[in-house]
């Protein structure tokens, strides 16, 4: 039997039931919509459809952190038990509850000298963190020990690359993302950038693509450029979207048939509302195990 148990943040944008199942426990970040507070419950309280309408409609949800205090409370029942805490956060890159939870650590470790806790910056989000976990996961139920876990997600967790491409731009004007001036050249032009993330866990733009079809085409050459073993690929592939599953499965479908040795059929998510605060509508994301991320 385990001494540990390994959680995570709700950003890791993987279904309820998926995370119970594998037994990852999960704290939630929070939004703010129309005025109210919700926690960021895996579309329990909100689905994906709905959330993703109202920002069509021009709702522009905010989104806050967990604090130090809810991860004392999150983690608390679990060293009462004598269990070791195993957690990673979404990226330091693009968020700040990473310094967050050391601090909850360090309080946590004075009050529970016997128990350990450590924490591990994913320099991921999405479904690209939830493969992090899924993999991790993989680990602890093969019986690898908490060091063990601890050790090898922490050298691997650059390996997990995230490729992203937005056909809607309009989120990214509203968060100042991008100016007005490009945001209308770009609908203009039919602009599709292809972003992804460095090795300091930050959303960089790569490349300005003319036309969402030639963007899917480039985010798959990517995949072949950067995974492990190339197209004999057999590792896991995930991939999340804000309402267009259709351009995410139109992706999937170009994947499947470039990496015959996939580990099973790829799993689609929907991108939830924190990182959705973000995106918007019409984002596509491809996530898989490939080179180290260097820049």
């Amino acid at each position: 039997m385990n001494n540990f148990v390994i959680t995570c943040c709700s950003t890791v944008d993987l279904e309820k039931e998926y995370l119970e199942e594998r037994n990852i426990p999960y704290v939630c970040f929070h939004y703010t919509l129309d005025g109210v507070v919700y926690d960021d419950d895996l579309g329990k309280t909100i689905s994906a459809d709905d959330f993703f309408a109202k920002i069509s409609k021009g709702a522009t949800p905010t989104t806050s952190q967990i604090n130090s205090e809810q991860y004392i409370e999150f983690w608390e029942p679990y060293l009462k038990q004598g269990l070791n805490v195993l957690h990673v956060t979404l990226s330091s890159g693009i968020s700040g509850t990473y310094n967050s939870a050391y601090l909850a650590k360090r309080y946590l470790e004075e009050k529970y000298p016997n128990q350990k806790i450590k924490v591990v910056d994913s320099l991921g989000a999405s479904s690209g963190y939830g493969m992090l976990m899924s993999y991790l996961a993989d680990l602890r139920d093969e019986g690898k020990s908490f060091e063990e876990c601890y050790k090898w997600v922490e050298e691997n967790k650059l390996n997990v690359h995230h490729w992203f491409f937005s056909t809607d731009l309009t989120s990214y004007r509203r968060g100042g993302r991008i100016s007005s001036t490009s945001f209308f050249l770009g609908q203009l032009l039919k602009i599709c950038p292809l972003l992804n993330m460095d090795n300091q866990g930050r959303l960089i733009p790569r490349k300005k693509i003319r036309t969402k079809e030639k963007t899917m085409i480039e985010i798959v050459r990517q995949m072949v450029l950067h995974a492990q073993e190339g197209t004999n690929y057999s590792g896991k592939c995930y991939m999340c979207h804000s309402a267009c599953l259709e351009d995410a499965q139109k992706v999937a479908q170009m994947v499947e048939k470039n990496f015959p040795n996939l580990k099973g059929k790829i799993k689609i998510h929907s991108i939830g509302t924190v990182i959705g605060s973000h995106t918007g509508p019409g984002t596509v994301a491809l996530f898989f195990m490939g080179d180290k991320r260097e820049n």
